[in-house]
């Protein structure tokens, strides 16, 4: 298994005014989302992860999105500084949270100027962070987390982000080597290393999928993206988002992982 933990939180009834500034489907319905966000759970369990499950915070429509307001690793975590003020005081949520399961040293903040969201950091073996310098995420915020990054030995990397709102919303690391690319990210120069799954025209969605060790959980829909991850060895699960993607939300988006 690559993580044993995760962190969610339930969609308030909010979640139907949540951001978006990217799809343009309309609106998200709250009883499907609610549904979705359930079989999604239960699909972590299932691999064999342990969830912890937040109570809804109406106040923030995007709240269930729980990866941007803090990025957590094995050994230390950080409570992020999310670039859209209805959700910089998400932070003040999570932070109790995070207490649970780390040390008070272990713990960081990013300060402003300084921005940063955890869909724009994607990890990869050897230590390396990728982090997407974006419309959410900016060089001051980068700069603070390669500094926290660089304490537990890790090198930070940072990669433009120009046609989709985060890193991880164009590519994502599957373990051994294997990076799932899109849109603007494949054959990409600054993944030229890796080996690049490319998502099939139609399917950029489904790029964002999450690799728990037992099986890779991918948006259910996408026939191109499960037969490139069949082909490539993996046990593939599908699960509906269709809701979270009306409001520029993935896979990735709805758990803070580790071990």
């Amino acid at each position: 298994m690559l993580f044993d933990k995760a962190i969610v939180r339930t969609p308030g009834k909010s979640v139907v005014d949540g951001i978006d500034d990217y799809a343009d489907a309309g609106k998200p319905s709250y009883e499907k989302a609610v549904a979705e966000h359930h079989a999604y759970v239960e699909l972590l369990k299932k691999l064999g992860i342990a969830v912890t499950v937040l109570e809804p915070l109406e106040q923030f429509p995007d709240s269930c999105f729980v990866e941007d307001p803090a990025v957590v690793f094995d050994d230390f975590a950080v409570v992020t500084n999310p670039a859209r003020s209805t959700r910089q005081k998400e932070r003040e949520f999570i932070r109790p949270v995070l207490d649970q399961f780390f040390e008070h040293d272990q713990i960081f903040e990013i300060t402003a100027p300084g921005t940063l969201e955890g869909g724009d950091v994607m990890p990869v073996d050897d230590d390396l962070i990728y982090v997407g310098l974006s419309a959410r995420t900016n060089q001051a915020g980068i700069d603070q987390f390669a500094k926290i990054a660089a304490r537990f030995g890790k090198t930070v990397k940072a990669v433009p982000v120009e046609q989709v709102l985060h890193l991880k919303t164009g590519t994502t690391y599957l373990g051994d080597n294997k990076l799932l690319v899109a849109g603007e990210y494949i054959d990409s120069p600054y993944f030229k290393d890796f080996d690049q799954l490319k998502v099939p025209v139609g399917e950029d969605y489904a790029v964002n999928c999450i690799n728990t060790g037992n099986g890779v959980i991918m948006p259910a829909g996408f026939p191109g993206v499960h037969q490139l991850l069949v082909e490539n060895g993996f046990k593939v699960y599908e699960t509906d988002m269709s809701e979270f993607a009306k409001i520029d939300g993935g896979l990735t988006c709805l758990s803070l992982r580790f071990s």
